[in-house]
Formats: C-alpha cells, sequence, structure tokens
C-alpha cells in the first residue's frame, strides 16, 4: 500500500516553476555529501539560488553521541531524535524555498522507503518537486579512501583516534544496510530520480521532470572524484595594461614577457602529470604560454569580457563620455551589460562549458583574463554574485585549486615580476560615479596612449587612475583626432570592426495601435539633433530618442508644434534608424530614407 501511494505521488505538481527538493539517498561514505555540495556551488554560479540542508549536522547540534549505537535501528530513543532532526531539517526547507530560495539540497542518507516516502508527502503539500539523487559504490577502493579521507577527517572523528573511528564508521554502515532500500525501477518508476553507480561509471536516468532537473543530470554526468589540481593566472602584462586601457589584443609588454619565462619554470618545478594548457584566442594568453612544455589548447570560451562601445578606453574616458554608464556598472556590476557588449551574467553562461570540461579532466592550467579568472574562482571557491566582479586576480600570479570533499583549497604563487595593479575596489555606498576610486599602480602609466585596434573581446582590467579632465585631450593630442573617430568596436561574436562615429543601422519597426495608437510619423535634424515626431490620437508630439531605448517615450505634454531639443556638439554617438524595406543588418552608409539619431554621450 506504501510502494503505491509512493507512485501516485510521482515527481510532485507539475507547476514549471515549482521549487525544488533534491533528496540524497546512500550508504553513508558514498559521496553524496561531496555530491551535494558541489551541485549547490554549480548551481549558485548560473544563477540558481540553492542551499544545502545536512541532516547530519542538525544531529550534531541536538546529542553529541557519534558511537555507532546511536545508529543502529532498534535503538528507539535514537531513532526519535533523528526523526525530529528531519523533521526539523524540511521545515528549514520549506522556510528557504518559500522565501528566495529555488532549490534545497536535503542531505541525509534517506535509505529507506517510508522516510523517502515523508519527504513526498512534505514536498506535495508545499507544491514543491522532489528529484533524488542516490549515490550506489561497491567498490571497496573508493569506500576506503571515502573513509579515510571523508569520515576521519569529518566533523565525527575530527578528534578522535583513526583507526579508532574507522572501526566505529564501518559499524555505523552496517546498521544502515541491514535496513537500506534503494530505489527500484518498478515500485519507484514514477520518480524522478539520477543514480550514479561507482563514482560515475554508470548512470541510471529517470523522468526528467523539468529543465532544473535536466541542467541537474547534466551537471552530474560531468564530475569526477579523481584527485587533480586546477592552476589559474593571468596572462601577463599587456601593453594595454600599462596603457590602463581595457579590451583590444595587444601583445605583452617587457615585464610580460619575463613573467611568460618564470611562468615555465614555475610549470616545470611542480612536475605536474599529464598537464594540459588552456588559453583564450587572443595574443597575450598565446604569448604567456609559449615557453611551456605541454599540450596546448585554444578556447574562444575563455575571451575576455567583451566592452562594446567601452573597448580600449580608460575608466576614466569611460566616465566622461558615458557617465550614466559608467555609474550603472557601479549599481551593479553582475548583471550590468556594456553597450553592444557583455555582463558577467553573459560571461558565466559563456564559461559553462568549459567549466563542464574542466570537471571531466585532470591537472590542467589555464590562462585567462581578470573578469574570465573572477568567474572560474567563484565557481570553485563558492562565491556569490555580488563578490564576483571584485575578487582580487592580480597580475603574475598563478593560483592552485585543489578540490577536496568540502571545498576547494586555494594556494597563491606570486612569481615575483613587477606588473600594474589593474584591480578596482567595489566603491562605497555614496561614491557611486564621483570618482575613479584611484589604484596605485607599480609601473608608470603610458604619456600618451595611442589608438589600438581591437578585438571582440575585453580586458576588464584597467586601472582607474588617469585624469578625468586630461585623457580624451591626451588621446586627441597623440591621435590627431576626436576618441570617437579613432576607436573601434565590434557586436560580440563578429570580427567587422567599426569606428564608434560610424552610423550603424538598427530595424525600426513601425507600431499601430487601435485605440489612441502611437506610430513613427517621420524624423528630422535641425542644427545636429534630431526631433521624433509622432502621432498620438490627432495631435503630433515631437520627443528625443535615447540610446538603449527600442521606441521613443512619449511626453507629458502633447503639442501640436514641433518642439526642437538643443544640440549635444561633443561626445555624440550616431545611430541610424531606417525604414523596415531598407534594413539589411549593418551598413556603413545610411539608406535612402533612413534617420540619423545623433545621442549626446552626457546623457
Amino acid at each position: 500500500m506504501e510502494a503505491t501511494n509512493l507512485q501516485k505521488k510521482g515527481c510532485g505538481p507539475k507547476l514549471s516553476n515549482a521549487p525544488t527538493v533534491i533528496v540524497m539517498v546512500g550508504l553513508p561514505a558514498r559521496g553524496k555529501t561531496y555530491i551535494g555540495k558541489k551541485l549547490t556551488r554549480y548551481l549558485n554560479w548560473i544563477g540558481v539560488n540553492t542551499k544545502v540542508f545536512n541532516v547530519g549536522q542538525y544531529r550534531r547540534e541536538a546529542v553529541n553521541d557519534t558511537s555507532h549505537d546511536f545508529f543502529r535501528t532498534d535503538n528507539e530513543e535514537a531513532m526519535k531524535i533523528r526523526s525530529q532532526c528531519a523533521t526539523d531539517a524540511l521545515m528549514d526547507v520549506c522556510r528557504w524555498l518559500n522565501g528566495d530560495g529555488m532549490v534545497a539540497v536535503y542531505d541525509a542518507t534517506n535509505t529507506t522507503r517510508q522516510r523517502r516516502n515523508r519527504i513526498l508527502n512534505f514536498a506535495e503539500e508545499h507544491c514543491f518537486r522532489v528529484f533524488f539523487i542516490e549515490s550506489i559504490c561497491d567498490d571497496p577502493g573508493v569506500i576506503e579512501q571515502n573513509l579515510t579521507e571523508v569520515k576521519v577527517n569529518g566533523p565525527d572523528y575530527c578528534n578522535k583516534d583513526p583507526e579508532v573511528a574507522i572501526l566505529d564508521f564501518k559499524l555505523r554502515i552496517k546498521h544502515y544496510q541491514s535496513a537500506y532500500e534503494t530505489i527500484s525501477d518498478k515500485l519507484d518508476n514514477d520518480l524522478s530520480y539520477i543514480k550514479i553507480i561507482d563514482v560515475g561509471r554508470r548512470f541510471q536516468v529517470n523522468h526528467v521532470a523539468d529543465h532544473i532537473q535536466s541542467r541537474i543530470v547534466y551537471y552530474l554526468m560531468n564530475i569526477h572524484v579523481t584527485p587533480r589540481t586546477i592552476y589559474l593566472c593571468r596572462h601577463g602584462e599587456s601593453e594595454m595594461n600599462v596603457k590602463q586601457r581595457i579590451g583590444g589584443d595587444s601583445n605583452l609588454s617587457p615585464r610580460g614577457m619575463e613573467f611568460a619565462k618564470k611562468l615555465s619554470d614555475f610549470i616545470e618545478s611542480q612536475k605536474i602529470a599529464d598537464l594540459k594548457v588552456w588559453t583564450s584566442e587572443l595574443k597575450r594568453t598565446a604569448q604567456t604560454a609559449a615557453h611551456i612544455s605541454a599540450p596546448k589548447e585554444n578556447w574562444k570560451a575563455l575571451n575576455e569580457i567583451n566592452a562594446g562601445v567601452c573597448e580600449t578606453m580608460t575608466y576614466a574616458e569611460i566616465q566622461e563620455n558615458f557617465p550614466e554608464e559608467f555609474a550603472l556598472r557601479d549599481q551593479d556590476k553582475y548583471f550590468y551589460r556594456y553597450p553592444m557588449g557583455e555582463s558577467y551574467c553573459d560571461l558565466v553562461t559563456r564559461l559553462e562549458p568549459v567549466m563542464m570540461e574542466l570537471e571531466r579532466s585532470e591537472n590542467v592550467l589555464v590562462i585567462c583574463h581578470q573578469a574570465v579568472m573572477r568567474c572560474v574562482l567563484a565557481y570553485y571557491l563558492d562565491e556569490n554574485k555580488d563578490n564576483l566582479p571584485y575578487l582580487q586576480c592580480p597580475l603574475h600570479t598563478v593560483i592552485k585549486l585543489t578540490p577536496t570533499a568540502y571545498g576547494c583549497k586555494r594556494e597563491e604563487f606570486p612569481l615575483e615580476v613587477a606588473a600594474v595593479d589593474t584591480h578596482r575596489a567595489k566603491p562605497k555606498p555614496g561614491d557611486l560615479s564621483v570618482s575613479h576610486n584611484p589604484v596605485e599602480v607599480t609601473a608608470p602609466p603610458a604619456t600618451s596612449p595611442t589608438c589600438d585596434s581591437c578585438s571582440t573581446s575585453s580586458d576588464d582590467n584597467s586601472s582607474a587612475n588617469d585624469s578625468t579632465s586630461s585623457s580624451s585631450t591626451s588621446h586627441k593630442s597623440t591621435c590627431g583626432v576626436g576618441l570617437h573617430s579613432a576607436h573601434k568596436f565590434s557586436f560580440p561574436g563578429s570580427k567587422i570592426l567599426l569606428p564608434f562615429s560610424k552610423q550603424l543601422i538598427f530595424h525600426k519597426r513601425r507600431r499601430h495601435l487601435s485605440n489612441g495608437g502611437v506610430s513613427l510619423h517621420r524624423d528630422h535634424s535641425v542644427d545636429d539633433t534630431v526631433v521624433h515626431e509622432h502621432v498620438v490620437g490627432d495631435h503630433l508630439v515631437a520627443d528625443k530618442m535615447r540610446r538603449g531605448v527600442s521606441f521613443p517615450h512619449l511626453p507629458s505634454q502633447l503639442s501640436t508644434n514641433d518642439d526642437h531639443v538643443s544640440s549635444a556638439n561633443t561626445g555624440a554617438v550616431s545611430f541610424l534608424c531606417g525604414d523596415e524595406d531598407d534594413f539589411n543588418g549593418l551598413e556603413d552608409e545610411p539608406p535612402l530614407g533612413g534617420v540619423v539619431v545623433q545621442v549626446a554621450a552626457a546623457e
């Protein structure tokens, strides 16, 4: 009868946005906590709010008894305590999922069908989905390794004699084995679950019900527990770093070349077996890896964050030309997206295939860029999205990551080669868009930056010690032209470089509404300023187009006359809105009938 009820409940409610409870299943020393923590770290990294609820921790807070006798099935008093701890954990799961949480990992043995049925009843009552992860392992070598590395050094036995601890823990496992009921293909065929057999040698997946569950399966089928080491470093100091400019595809500076040689010596001294070297497709990472004797692989996904129209600018120039954008980025750096560029959130999505391959690999050296390195470190060190864009990733320093059962060990190795400090600290409340938060530089900046061609990716690493008032003047005097006419950028994924002042073509659709509808009537330019006229009912009104707005905002006052907006003659960015029949993606010159939109950069 109990099995029948279990089948009827299935995987929970059919709501597409229902919160999910991930239920770990398996005997002790099978890697449940390891899997649960890694999965939680991954889901948080991709933006799914997830938290682990370890029932063992609730037990340790309730009683201090770790003896194997406490886990005997005939110990009625202990069973009541364990049942109450499980209930307390479920109540906290409910509070989490009814708040900001999207996924809860319920980490316990859950080895009986009765216990799993209780969780399903709880989930059905609160409209939660349930996904089971059962870890099955009969390999004596793996079990012995888990006993030594996890349980002897774990919270239950950390202060006890290792031999006594292992003996006691083996007796605890026997108590669980006497009552263990695995998830059955026949009795539990309506449940959503994955079985991980012998630490990933085989998998059995059943009834994946939604997108979150498919992501979970995808991730679990890529991880392994083989001991390994990951080395991370940024490219050597580049010419753009010295000039305090973001982006570009410049060569290494002399000190960057020196770091490349020292990096090779350091890697050789580590004597890493079967090492692989991963770089981005930009020159500075390839030049940094040039002296290392190991197989190399280039990843486009490892390219630096794309700064869009801000490529090759200094932070001072960005603040001068785009003060609103500069302030918005300081307010929410993780989600802020550069105009025609990327955000850190976009970068995490781009890096997900790289992280999956890292999970499948063994010893790897990743030579990348500051924003990319921050995302990788946030994944392994379980940093939240607010701290991710401000993680310290200094030039000419190697970071060694060693995954462990309960986290990741981090070690830093500065290679003693001077470099500019490219870290830009998180602005304090009230300081947003006011100053650049100047950063101390260990090398003199370039006196007169010259125009450099740039690629589709950007180094989010410029120090912000440039003088706002002199940056544009310096650039003009060196290049002989204004900043905007000399600067180039490209759309993400495109290799076409476009001058910043080039007129861009965007697809403009006419909109018609039946009642009081709005349609774009015509636009014209007066004194280099575009006035957009709209028909609202029987009235003709004018409004100025703002960058980033797909359709002009309607003014509060209706007017039958043309409202001319005064021109901003400096720092204007040109866009072009052409008729639908004239649109062909991106053009160098405006088509007939097209409308040039001048947007003042100060807006």
